[in-house]
């Protein structure tokens, strides 16, 4: 376990665990909508695509749902706003150096699925960054899907390094990189915010709060959740025309690169 109170910064968290709902409507449910991204991606179509499907999904809470279970802030949910805290410090300095203001971004806890701007989160599509609402959707149940599906080391630092890359998306967003719509691109956008959570884990490194070898979680985390290994999983064949995200390799080696070098010129993936 990583030393998280040596971090002090908080961030923007807003829980809905307790909300429970599910999503009709549009003909599709949940699974439906989950089926249908993922084919679509394994095809080699991008997300973007599905994203009107999303839009005639309606989110509708559960009744019967213990409202309580997660009132206060909980371990977790102190967990995620240290984590997301000490993002928006180092992207406020970074955005300082250069004359810019960082906005920073809300962390969304869920379970099952929530409303978002991008008509829908849901668990099963994993944490994910919404540009329309500038908002991170996290349901905490994935990392238990990581390990046991897609053999994972798991833990807190894996853990980190997941909201880490998506508050990368959020900078991206934030520096205004409109990047082509292809897989190429789509690859080199994804492999772009590993190394920003790279930087991230840099930014930390000196304070205290990394024990020895708990970065290989981050990295071992990054490899999980390569297009390779995904696919390995779940199709038994690797197809990299279909690739969105990058491989195992390449996901490690450019966290690392952020890592090692705590540079943001050295996470110019379209210029390398």
């Amino acid at each position: 376990m990583a030393n998280w109170d040596k971090l002090t910064s908080r961030g923007i968290v807003q829980d809905r665990r307790s909300f429970g709902p599910t999503a009709v409507g549009g003909g599709l449910g949940v699974m439906g909508v989950v089926i249908l991204l993922a084919v679509n991606l394994l095809l080699g179509g991008d997300a973007t695509d599905v994203l009107s499907q999303l839009q005639n999904i309606q989110v509708v809470p559960q009744e019967n749902v213990d409202s309580g279970a997660f009132a206060g802030a909980d371990d977790y949910e102190v967990f995620a706003s240290t984590i997301i805290g000490s993002s928006d410090e180092m992207w406020s300095r970074i955005f300082a150096q250069n004359n810019m203001t960082y906005l920073p971004p809300q962390l969304v806890l869920f379970r099952g699925s929530t409303e978002s701007a991008c008509g829908g989160a849901f668990s099963d599509v994993g944490p994910h960054y919404c540009p329309r609402d500038q908002t991170i959707y996290l349901d905490e149940t994935f990392f238990e899907e990581l390990k046991s599906r897609f053999g994972a080391q798991g833990g807190d630092v894996a853990e980190a390094y997941v909201i880490a890359h998506e508050a990368g998306h959020h900078a991206q967003n934030q520096l205004g990189l409109d990047y082509p719509d292809t897989n190429e691109a789509s690859i080199k956008t994804e492999l772009q915010a590993d190394c920003f959570a790279g930087l991230w884990a840099y930014s930390i490194k000196d304070l205290g709060v990394l024990n020895p070898g708990e970065i290989e979680e981050a990295i071992n985390a990054a490899q999980a959740v390569g297009d390779d290994r995904i696919q390995k999983n779940t199709t038994g064949r690797i197809s990299p025309e279909a690739w969105t995200h990058g491989s195992a390799s390449d996901r490690a080696l450019w966290f690392t690169r952020g890592f090692e070098t705590g540079s943001l010129s050295a996470c110019d993936t379209f210029g390398n």
